[in-house]
C-alpha cells in the first residue's frame, strides 16, 4: 500500500498552507497535505521549504532543520534526527548549506524515508533537485 505522502507527491509530507509552491496542485483533494504534479515538484518543495528556513529561521544544522520540520509537538524528533544523521553519515550540528547539491540529496533522501517508510528513489530527488537550484536565491553567511 503507498503512503498518503506518495500518493499525493509529497514525499515531505508538507502540510496545506496559503503558500503555493511551484508544481503544487491547484486544489488538493486532502485536506491536510499538500499535492504536487511529480515527484519532482515534491522534492523541490522539500529544497525550498529547507532554504526558507535557513533565510527566515537562521537555520544550519541538521538539528534546526529537523526540529523545526519536523517538532516534538507532533514527532518523535530527537529520533527523525538521529535517524537522518545515521543515514547521511552527518553529524546533528553539523552546519550544512542548503546549496550543496551533495548534501541536500542525501538530507532530503534521508528525510523522506522516515516519512514514508521506504527508500526514497534518487532520479526524483535529483530532479527536484534541479528544479530548486535552477531558482534559488543565495544563501549569505
Amino acid at each position: 500500500m503507498m503512503t498518503r505522502g506518495l500518493r499525493n507527491n509529497n514525499p515531505g509530507n508538507i502540510r496545506l498552507g496559503s503558500f503555493k509552491y511551484r508544481g503544487e496542485v491547484a486544489r488538493s483533494s486532502d485536506r491536510a497535505f499538500r499535492q504536487f504534479e511529480s515527484m519532482a515538484w515534491g522534492y523541490r518543495a522539500m529544497f525550498v521549504l529547507l532554504h526558507t528556513y535557513a533565510l527566515r529561521y537562521q537555520c544550519r544544522t541538521l538539528r534546526d532543520y529537523i526540529s523545526r520540520y519536523a517538532p516534538p509537538s507532533e514527532n518523535n524528533t530527537e529520533a527523525y534526527i538521529r535517524r537522518v544523521a545515521c543515514t547521511t553519515h552527518l553529524a546533528p550540528d553539523e552546519v550544512l548549506s542548503t546549496t550543496d547539491g551533495a548534501v541536500m540529496t542525501a538530507v532530503v533522501a534521508a528525510m523522506s524515508e522516515v516519512e514514508n517508510g521506504i527508500a526514497a528513489n534518487m532520479s526524483d530527488i535529483w530532479r527536484g533537485w534541479e528544479l530548486f537550484i535552477a531558482d534559488f536565491q543565495p544563501l549569505r553567511h
